[in-house]
């Protein structure tokens, strides 16, 4: 009978990734900021095409 080979991990390396929160970002940007800016880029591109 064939033996049982499986590879054992420990569990501290079985691809658990961690992440801290220590890390912030100097640039944070808002949901609604998001929203605006795409309205902004949208109402470029329309006068653009409109007139172009």
């Amino acid at each position: 009978m064939a033996k049982d080979n499986k590879v054992r991990m420990p569990s501290s390396m079985a691809g658990i990734t961690q992440y801290f929160e220590g890390d912030k970002s100097k640039i944070t940007i808002t949901p609604t900021q998001v929203m605006i800016i795409i309205a902004i880029v949208s109402v470029i591109i329309l006068l653009l095409h409109a007139f172009y």
